[in-house]
């Protein structure tokens, strides 16, 4: 198995919506604002290759939507997708497999084009398996009024309509095997329904992709939760948990929204589960 880590692009939410009631004095000092109060962001996915698979975490948000769209979230630097994969030796077409956390808009956007013709939408990747699971699809499909505006027709049809969707089966609690995936996932509900967080052993290490469960380095205290958590109890008590065990068996964190941190180690102290190491992913696996 190799892996690579995927930039398909940076921007910029709004720092107060990214930390919900957590006041802006205490999270600007690991996430420093702009002069519009917003902060900067990754699209930072993960590239699986593992014997005649080719595996990619999540798409970033891609690049379809039109001008007025994007001019809400400030685009910033050279990040994008499919240069990101040529990057690491392969082309868009060796892609078997897509797996998607979940589907907010920045998280799978990326998987599908607009066509040349520009009639149409279709998958990006078209010998992949888009997977999801069938819970959190059918939520994205009839979406609620608070996440409506993250979940996006566009993105979800073409992969529907090309009979390439696939669902990962579901289970109850913590981290379990996927014989369909090779990896492990687990299954958690404060952000969205059914969000899937990848474990992957490589290298003799644990790597968590942690989506947004922990979006950056600075949402590490527990109580630090995004305003667009459906249930922010519920993620709260999600990553104690993942806290605890992270510490307990040495899991390496991989930050998908943290534009300046890769991945991330913890360890407990007195103010309770903190940052332990940062690392590049090539200083921890070249």
């Amino acid at each position: 198995m190799k892996i690579y880590p995927i930039e398909a692009g940076n921007f910029k939410l709004d720092g107060g919506a990214m930390f919900g009631v957590v006041p802006k004095s205490l999270w600007e000092k690991t996430n420093p604002a702009d002069a519009n109060n917003m902060i900067d962001m990754a699209t930072r996915c993960l590239l699986i290759e593992n014997g005649d698979r080719l595996i990619l975490v999540d798409a970033g948000m891609g690049d379809k939507q039109s001008e007025k769209f994007f001019s809400y979230y400030y685009r910033w630097g050279e990040h994008e997708l499919v240069s990101s994969i040529k990057k690491a030796g392969f082309s868009c077409d060796e892609v078997t497999d897509v797996f998607f956390t979940h589907l907010h808009f920045d998280h799978c956007g990326g998987g599908t084009i607009r066509d040349k013709s520009g009639s149409f939408y279709r998958p990006l990747f078209k010998r992949a398996r888009y997977w999801s699971n069938e819970n959190h699809w059918l939520w994205a499909k009839s979406p609620n009024v608070r996440e409506k505006a993250s979940f996006l027709n566009e993105n979800l049809a073409p992969i529907e309509s090309s009979g390439a969707l696939s669902y990962v089966a579901q289970h109850n609690s913590g981290f379990a095997f996927k014989k369909e995936l090779g990896f492990d996932v687990l299954f958690v509900d404060g952000h969205t329904e059914k969000q899937m967080i990848p474990k992957i052993t490589y290298k003799n290490k644990s790597i968590v992709f942690a989506a947004d469960l922990i979006p950056t380095l600075g949402h590490l205290p527990v109580p630090y939760i995004m305003g667009y958590d459906i249930r922010p109890l519920v993620s709260m008590s999600e990553k104690a948990l993942l806290f605890k065990e992270a510490v307990e068996k040495n899991y390496y964190l991989f930050l998908e929204h943290d534009a300046h941190n890769e991945i991330i180690t913890l360890k407990n102290t007195e103010k309770g589960v903190r940052l332990d190491k940062t690392f590049s992913f090539n200083e921890l696996f070249n």
